[in-house]
């Protein structure tokens, strides 16, 4: 049996490869049924993966880069992490932060694939009106005798021809904005946007020689 912080690693695994891989979804779709498909198909993808299960970090990476879609507002998960300051950030130390916040994510779950033999992704019922603007979807990664939460977070895309675009993702109930924010702050208040960017590509630089 995993222990609960290893299992809520996979669960970061799955919310990972499912926010970054999933397909273009029908602008119909309700947001629920949205996310149950992300993330059958990003368990599935992990398990028909021998490279990913490894941790393979380029073939994780390669991944994301080639199906990041318009359905995940990443831009608005990097901001809510970095906290108020992002407003004040120019365009490219946006995008900067944005290249340093994926590949730091990436990496603090790669050593989790190799666990996602037997488990599944159960639903729960949805919080929140799908005629709202922005919804909670909430449901559980399960098997080997555990079970974690895995909870989304969703908005209307400002095309409704995009439908919905996942903005936070909450492992095992810590919401992944404020649970980086937390950590970014204070380098933030301290060195800036351009000392974080430095914090982040030295962490990075860091973890690949692990």
């Amino acid at each position: 049996m995993l222990n609960r912080r290893t299992f809520a690693q996979l669960a970061g695994a799955v919310a990972l490869a499912g926010v970054f891989a999933a397909p273009a979804m029908a602008a119909d779709m309700a947001p629920d049924a949205m996310v149950q498909k992300i993330s059958t198909e990003a368990l599935a993808a992990i398990k028909a993966d021998r490279a990913m299960q490894a941790g393979d970090v380029n073939r994780i990476m390669s991944l994301v880069d080639g199906k990041l879609m318009p359905h995940v507002n990443f831009e608005r998960v990097t901001g809510m992490a970095v906290g108020p300051k992002w407003r004040s950030a120019t365009p490219a130390q946006k995008q900067q932060l944005q290249q340093e916040f994926k590949k730091l994510l990436v990496r603090s779950y790669a050593g989790a694939f190799k666990m996602a033999a037997n488990k599944e992704v159960k639903m729960q019922p949805l919080r929140g009106a799908a005629t709202a603007n922005t919804v909670q979807v909430n449901s559980q990664l399960v098997g080997g005798g555990s079970s974690t939460a895995l909870n989304y977070r969703l908005e209307r895309a400002p095309s409704a021809a995009m439908g919905w675009r996942v903005y936070d993702v909450a492992v095992a109930g810590v919401w992944q904005s404020s649970r980086y924010n937390n950590e970014f702050k204070a380098i933030v208040n301290s060195k800036g946007i351009d000392g974080l960017i430095a914090s982040l590509t030295e962490k990075n630089k860091s973890n690949a020689g692990k």
